[in-house]
This record gives C-alpha cells, structure tokens and sequence, in this order.
C-alpha cells in the first residue's frame, strides 16, 4: 500500500538543502512540489530558508526540526563509561543505542512512518539513531561531496573490531551510519572509485549529473531559494571585475579561533597573489565560521554566510582567478580558472596530523 506522504528530505546544512532541491528539479515537472523538506537546527542555523523554499513551490512543506544532540541527555553519560572489555562494552552500546533513539521520539516533528521514501543527509546525526531504533527504512546520503573519501566516519569510529559491529549494526543491534544500519536501503556515493573501504549498500550517483539538463527555469527557483538578495549579492560578486584579479577564499570552522585566525591569515598572504600581482579577494563563510572576517580583512570583500558555495554556479558571468579551500571539495564548482584544494599536508603545521588525518587511523 502505498505511504500518503512521498518523498521527504532530511537536512542539516544548506549543502544538504541545496541537494535536495537539485533532485526534486531533476524530476518531471509535474512531480514538483509533492516532496518535504525537513531543516534540522541542530548544527546550522537557515535563517528564513524555510520561507523562501516555501515560497518557490518545489516543495510541499518545509518542516523545522529541532534535533537534539546526544549531550542534550544527561543520562547517556552513563553508558560511554568504558567496562573494560568487548562484550560489556558492547551490551552497553546496544543499550545506548535503543535509549538515545527512544529519547529523542519527542522532538521528530512528522511522523516519518507515513512517508514513502525518506532521504538522510548525515545519518550519524540523532536522527539515525531515530530511524534504527524504530525500525524506519530509508536512504542515506553522502554528507558532501565525495567526503567519504577524505573521512570515512562510520570506520574511523568503529575502528578495532569493525567486521563484528558492522555485523552488529545489521542486525539492528547497534547503530552505525552511512550504509551499515540494518534500516539503510541503500547510501548514495558521488564516486565508488575513490573510495577505499567497500560498502555493499554504495550506489553511485553522481552528483554532477544533477546539474547537467538544468532548465532557465530550475536555475530561477535554485537562486530564489539559496539567495535572499540577488541583486546585492551579484553586485558585490562581480565587484573589481575588469580591474584585475580576483580570488576566492572559502572558509571553514577550523581548529580554535587563535588557530583560525592564524590559518586564513597565511592562506591571504600566500594564495592572493596571481600572476606576481595583488588579488582582489572574496571570502565565503562557512554558515557554522563565527570569526570575524570583516574585522580581520576590512581591505577585502565578506559575503553572506547563508548560502552553499555551489550556487555561485547560476550567477551569469561569474569567474574568479583562484578559489581556495582547505577541506571543502571544490570540484563541483565551475566559476574559477583554477581551484586549490590545501587538504591534510596544509593542515599539519596548525595542528596534530591525527586530528585530521583519520582514514589513516583506521583499522
């Protein structure tokens, strides 16, 4: 029999939303606005993306979701104390897992058990938890592009003895995300081929053919929904064109803010010079970046946090010298004639290698 509800979307960053509305367009123009949107609050803040998503008809509603994190309830503390051996170790995270999943039953919004396909951005959020413990099917997607490939968390935090609880997790014992929950159909991969450890519920797609046979149209509603102020936002995009080069700096909440400041003070001092001449430089925020990027860079331009990078895509005209990233994967992104991508070896001299380095962890 087939659910009431159809499609929803679970998501908890722009990134994620912003892939949600890239499906729904892909999808016969009829199909349009029958799918819901559900923007977790518990890691980023959307501002009025709510309305404006509302508002563009792709969706027939957009559902707030205040997703409690796991310090949220004191009680679990208990059940993370280490009892100093596999099998006890193990009971004690069977039960946290059921105890988390029934805690946070209050807080789902919907109920989920209505709806025919249910799509998870970040399924190691509470929500995962949510799904497993009341036996809720759907499926996962990779949380960005190809991060998978850079941090495989579902291994690096199920490191020793991780052939037991991925069996564990399979028979809805315990909780592991990004394919292993007995509950997962199936989790999407933008690229199978890079990824180093197997998965046999990976299905590959992606996440470039999303964007390929974009109508006028869809790029119109994708704008309206991710930028509030077009008009503002083009000018200052476009601003020092024709007046020599200009770079972007993505920025990401990296390390502490002493460090940060530190971090995007050298990438300035190195990556805004093109061609032996001095860029003008743009900075995008990330939406969870609270440093002050105005008061550190007053000579230079600061955009709008609230919105995915890859909508810069639809601004006509758009074109940078240089974009600058240290974790972001910047391959998704068309407007620059060069992209830098500074990963783990930039990362070394701001803090301790194992900190960022955890696919090397694994075993």
């Amino acid at each position: 029999m087939k659910k009431p509800q159809g499609r929803i979307y679970i998501c908890h960053t722009f990134y994620h939303a912003y892939i949600a509305c890239l499906k729904e367009l892909n999808m016969d123009k009829d199909k349009w606005g029958q799918a819901s949107l559900m923007l977790s609050s518990m890691s980023n803040d959307f501002g009025n993306l709510k309305e404006r998503a509302e508002k563009s008809g792709l969706f027939r509603e957009v559902i707030p979701f205040d997703e409690k994190e796991e310090s949220f309830f004191p009680e679990l503390s208990e059940l993370h104390k280490d009892r100093g051996n596999l099998v006890a170790n193990m009971i004690q995270r069977i039960r946290f897992t059921r105890r988390f999943g029934k805690l946070l039953a209050p807080y789902i919004p919907v109920d989920l058990r209505k709806y025919e396909d249910i799509y998870v951005f970040c399924d190691s959020d509470p929500i995962g938890y949510y799904l497993s413990t009341h036996r809720i099917y759907y499926h996962a997607l990779e949380d960005g592009l190809d991060c998978i490939r850079y941090y495989d968390t579902a291994r690096f935090d199920n490191r020793g003895h991780f052939g037991l609880k991925a069996w564990m997790a399979a028979h809805n014992l315990i909780f592991i995300q990004n394919g292993y929950s007995k509950y997962c159909i199936d989790m999407e991969v933008n690229d199978i081929s890079v990824l180093q450890y197997p998965c046999p519920k990976y299905i590959e797609k992606p996440r470039a053919r999303l964007t390929e046979q974009l109508s006028e149209e869809a790029k119109g509603i994708l704008t309206e929904i991710f930028i509030e102020n077009r008009e503002e936002l083009e000018e200052r995009l476009h601003e020092g064109e024709g007046g020599g080069h200009r770079v972007l700096v993505l920025t990401e909440p990296l390390c502490d803010l002493k460090t940060r400041k530190r971090i995007f003070t050298d990438i300035m001092e190195e990556y805004q010079w093109v061609d032996g001449e001095k860029a003008l430089v743009l900075l995008k925020p990330h939406p969870r970046d609270v440093l002050d990027y105005k008061k550190l860079f007053p000579e230079h331009i600061v955009l709008d946090s609230k919105f995915p990078m890859e909508i810069l895509n639809y601004v006509e005209g758009l074109c940078f010298d240089r974009i600058v990233s240290v974790f972001t994967v910047p391959d998704a992104i068309r407007f620059a004639k060069e992209k830098v991508f500074l990963g783990e070896d930039f990362m070394d001299k701001y803090e301790a290698p194992e900190i960022h380095r955890q696919n090397e962890q694994i075993y």
